[in-house]
Formats: structure tokens, sequence, C-alpha cells
């Protein structure tokens, strides 16, 4: 979603925008014509065809493309790492001296490196990756990834700037009064990384009265092992498993108190901003990347990312409903103030300039 929305507000901007992805669509592949460009939203759009089926994404015919018509672009921005298209994508527009800025979008972290493959990540990033990173530009998208990032790679340069929400139409606030449950949602892909198990830890013998709802999919073996957990722990009655929700996600938000994000690594956190902009505040954990923002500006919690904390926060914030109350009043006008689309895309428009010419 942050790609296509930032793809979207650079044609707004006045920019020649071109997208070149593969027809990945997890394991099976896109219904849509390889090699054939298509105006999706103002945005040229060619999709190719790729030969691996995992996440890889190896396409010859991207490749092969990219080598073609790269110095036809002012800039190349390369986003997420770890994948044949992007590694080789960024080679290609290096050699060919064409500007690179890469947001990693979460793959480039300690946890990255040290979480699935990582051997073969180490390998990719000593023998190839490291050098193409100190010849690029990075996009960040908050203060702990800029941190994080400067720590672990060299860079010709870093530019921190939020993620375009794609916001919804202004709701009013809840005027309704909170019932005696504590309504829990985490919203997100389910995937280890997210920490779910932690808020399940957090919620055996917890001392207030609550709900959880977990809105998301994801692998369905996984998925089970929760469920399983959950059963075990005692905590199944009260959850409420309702997967993936699409159009009526900010409806499904409004309607609980409290979003929780437990996870282990996350570089910015879309959910975060999509909750608050309806008015529901959140619990995260220190390692969102919009932590600081939100403790900052008042909205959530933070906590380090241990159950004992979690279930301590809850129970705080269950018998302090006034806070609850105050952000879901102030949440949505403050969000839409700091995420504005037409300043983003001017700090957007602004990377790009300073990269083109020279002047970071």
């Amino acid at each position: 979603m942050s790609v296509s929305k930032l793809s979207e507000e650079m044609v707004l901007a006045g920019c020649h925008v071109e997208v070149f992805t593969t027809t990945a669509n997890g394991p099976a592949e896109l219904p849509v014509e390889p090699g054939k460009t298509v105006n999706i939203d103002g945005v040229q759009v060619t999709y190719f065809k790729r030969l691996t089926k995992d996440h890889t994404h190896y396409s010859p015919d991207l490749l092969k493309y990219m080598r073609r018509h790269v110095k036809q672009f002012d800039v190349v921005h390369i986003h997420a790492w770890w994948n044949l298209v992007s590694v080789l994508a960024c080679r290609i527009a290096v050699k060919a001296g064409v500007p690179v800025v890469i947001s990693p979008r979460g793959t480039l972290s300690a946890y990255s490196f040290s979480n699935k493959n990582n051997l073969a990540k180490r390998l990719i990033h000593s023998f190839l990756g490291e050098r193409l990173l100190k010849s690029s530009f990075i996009h960040v998208t908050s203060d702990r990834e800029k941190a994080a990032m400067e720590q672990l790679v060299a860079s010709k340069g870093t530019f921190n700037i939020p993620n375009f929400i794609a916001l919804p139409e202004a709701i009013s606030p809840m005027t309704t009064t909170p019932g005696e449950k504590l309504k829990l949602i985490f919203f997100s892909r389910i995937e280890e990384k997210k920490g779910l198990e932690i808020l399940f830890d957090a919620l055996v013998d917890i001392s207030i009265p609550y709900t959880l709802t977990i809105a998301g999919d994801g692998e369905p073996d996984y998925v089970n092992r929760l469920k399983a957990l959950a059963g075990d722990k005692g905590i199944a009655t009260h959850l409420n498993w309702i997967g993936f929700q699409g159009e009526n996600k900010f409806e499904v938000l409004w309607e609980h108190d409290l979003m929780v994000l437990p996870s282990y690594d996350e570089n910015f956190g879309n959910v975060v901003i999509e909750s608050l902009s309806v008015g529901t505040a959140v619990l995260i954990s220190k390692n969102v990347g919009l932590f600081n923002y939100i403790e900052e500006k008042g909205l959530g919690w933070a906590c380090e990312n241990d159950a004992a904390f979690f279930r301590k926060s809850l129970e705080s914030i269950a018998n302090n409903r006034d806070t609850l109350t105050r952000i879901r009043q102030q949440a949505p006008a403050l969000i839409r103030k700091d995420f504005d689309e037409e300043n983003l895309r001017k700090r957007y428009f602004e990377m790009y300039k300073q990269i083109i010419h020279g002047t970071v």
C-alpha cells in the first residue's frame, strides 16, 4: 500500500513514474499479461514473469528490461531487500550510473539478519549487498529505523520520511460509554515477528475483563498453532479470530478500545496510524518504529517487548479509561495534520531532487 500510494502521489506532484514488478501473488500469479504496461491510478505499471515461486522473485525478463531502459530515468527507487529483483536491479542501476534510493521496508534490520535465511543474507551482504548499499541512498520511515540503519550499513545518505497512509473519511468520535470489558484488537498479518505469543502470555491471569479480536491472516499451520496455544493457556474463549479485513478495516478498528501490536521488529507500522486516524488508542512494543511519535504525542503507550510489561500496561489502561476517551477525541485531527498528503508529497519530491542534483 505504501509503495502504490507513493507512486500515485508523485504523479500528482508532476513526476513521470513507472513501476517494474513481478506477477507474484503469494504462491500464485496475478491475472495480468506479463510485459504489458498498464495504467493503474495514473501510474504506468509493467508486470514481469518470475521463475521462482518463493520470496526470491527471480525475473530475468524484468532485469533484462531494466538493463535496456534504466538510463531513461533520473532515479531508481527500490523497495525492500533480500530478493533477486531488488538486489540485482540495484546492481544494474549502480553500474549504469543512475542514482538509487532504497526503502528497506523492514527487510534490512538486525532482526532480519538474525531471522530467516540468515546465512544466505550474510553471504549476499558480504559479496554484493554491502557494496551496493554504500553506492545508494537509504529512505527510512521512522527515527528508530534511521538509528538502526546507520548502525548496520553505510550509504551515500539517509532520508527519514513517513509512509503515505490512505486515511478514511472523518469518523465522528465515539460517544457511547465504554463497556465493562476492555476491547482489544490485533490488526496485522499473522506471523512470528508480530509477537502474538507475547500478548497471549500477557493475558494469562490478567486481572481485568477483556476481549481480543485478531484481524488478519497468515500461514495456516502457524495460525493453527496459535489457536492451539490460546487453548493451552486458557484464553481461547476471550478471542475472536475474524481473518483478513479489507475495505471495512477502519470500522473494525473504530469498534475497539485499544489496538495492540507487540512486534519484535517493525520499521514503521501503518496500522498504528490507521488505528489512531479513527480515534482508537494503541499499545505497541518499543520495537515498533512509531513508538517515539506515540509517546511524544500522547496517543498511546509503548513498552518493552515482554509479557509482564504488556500485562501491567493493559491493567493500567483499563483502570484509566479517561485517557482512552481523550485519545478517541483528539487523535483523528492530529493524525490528519501530521500525515498530511500535500506536505509528505513535497518532502518526497525534495528528496528525489536532492538525489538527482547531488545536493544531499
